[in-house]
């Protein structure tokens, strides 16, 4: 049921039509109990998931049981960064999700589906595993609070992702993340209907659906003349429909078409967002389908200082580095803790560039040897960050002072950049 929908390709919603959205919601919801509230990371700060936690924890605060960030394989919120995300909420009301260790199971998706809808690409079933907190029953009202927007393994985030993988457990995420890279990560993103988006949906409507789950849904978009990021919708509901109406607008919104392949492109990493390999390669996914072939990306990244934000995974992509498909493959073949932690398999698939394009990694927290051992080519960051001056620069296409030409991007995460001959009208 659509309990709430506003937006179009232009719009600009406010503060205010966030919370009517919300007050509208629950109005429609009726009297609600015990709530919890499932927003996702700092990481994902440009969701507005933050502002729409603190107006829920306005309309029910006392019965705001608590806030789990759906962190996925992220690191937890320290308490400076739910501050900043979250303003004056109580910080006791948070509980770190660790995937690892906080999951039962709940399922497992069958083989057969799971052939069925990689077209083979893999026969095995998928377990299920979910946070804990999330099957006590005493929860009246599950609010899952999530950006949509181009994704590399589910084709767009949020929506039932928020749930299975956010608050999943080791062999969820893996499995997914495996899929996805395995069937293709340019076939998977920007698409409504990918084969991970089938597997959570199915994992919901088989073993969770009798959890009361709200699906509050961003588009946010960003304007081309600044850089500025507006939100361009908000969707609240408990089914697909939700999903499917963001998930169109997000198409128009955050999928940016060129009309030929860019020799080079320059992108930005916020230090605040930005700390891993894992979450800053939002650069190479998002960008990997505008990029020539024989072209660069220079990612500037003052704030990454470490690969997986989970440590083993750290060490995983330390030993085998972002060599592409063939030697990730061959590795997962022949070594135990890779096939054991196929998300990270799929991770260092999804950083490579298969050869393709360069990559020259600008990390202020790895040194020369960190970043070549890993695959990637490097170059100090202050002295890149001096040379292409990113706060000057504009979105897309600048002409800097010696004639070079690149494109800009200042804000990876929120969209997904690609030629027209290479995304086709899928």
């Amino acid at each position: 049921m659509l309990l709430f929908e506003r937006g179009s390709a232009s719009a600009e919603l406010t503060p205010e039509d966030l919370r009517d959205g919300i007050a509208t919601a629950a109005e429609r919801i009726g009297t609600c109990g015990r709530v919890l509230i499932v927003p996702p990371d700092h990481t994902r700060i440009q969701s507005r998931a933050g502002e729409l936690t603190r107006y829920l924890y306005e309309r029910y605060t006392s019965r705001v049981a608590a806030v789990i960030p759906a962190l996925g394989t992220h690191l937890p919120m320290d308490a400076g960064e739910i501050t900043t995300m979250f303003g004056d909420l109580p910080q006791e009301l948070f509980v770190p999700h660790r995937w690892r260790d906080d999951c039962v199971p709940v399922g497992t998706v069958p083989a057969s589906f799971i052939d069925e809808v990689s077209s083979g690409v893999i026969r095995e079933p998928f377990p299920v595993s979910v946070n804990g907190l999330l099957l006590e029953n005493r929860y009246k009202c599950i609010f899952s609070i999530g950006q949509v927007v181009p994704h590399e393994v589910a084709g767009m985030a949020g929506y039932t992702k928020n749930i299975i993988v956010g608050l999943g457990g080791a062999p969820t995420i893996h499995r997914t993340h495996f899929l996805g890279a395995a069937y293709g990560m340019e076939r998977v993103m920007g698409r409504v209907d990918s084969p991970v988006r089938k597997v959570l949906n199915y994992a919901m409507e088989h073993f969770l659906k009798k959890l009361p789950v709200v699906h509050v849904l961003t588009v946010v978009g960003q304007e081309v003349s600044d850089g500025s990021l507006k939100v361009r919708g908000l969707f609240i509901g408990s089914d697909n429909e939700c999903y499917r109406k963001a998930a169109a607008l997000s198409r128009q919104v955050n999928i940016h078409l060129l009309d030929s392949p860019l020799k080079k492109v320059v992108v930005y990493l916020n230090p605040n967002e930005f700390k891993s390999t894992w979450l800053g390669n939002k650069s190479i996914y998002r960008t990997r389908m505008a990029i020539a072939d024989g072209g660069e990306l220079v990612v500037l990244a003052p704030g990454v200082r470490m690969f997986g934000e989970d440590g083993v995974i750290d060490v995983l992509v330390r030993t085998f580095g972002y060599h592409g498909t063939p030697a990730t493959m061959d590795a997962v073949e022949h070594d135990d803790a890779l096939r054991s932690n196929l998300g990270a398999a799929a991770h260092l698939i999804h950083g490579s560039s298969e050869g393709r394009f360069k990559v020259t990694y600008c990390a202020g927290g790895l040194t020369r040897d960190e970043v070549e051992g890993a695959g990637f080519h490097y170059a100090p960051v202050e002295e890149m960050i001096a040379r292409y001056r990113p706060h000057l620069l504009a979105e897309g296409y600048n002409r800097m002072a010696d004639g070079e030409e690149i494109y800009f991007i200042s804000s990876p995460g929120t969209g997904l950049w690609a030629a027209r001959e290479k995304f086709g009208e899928q």
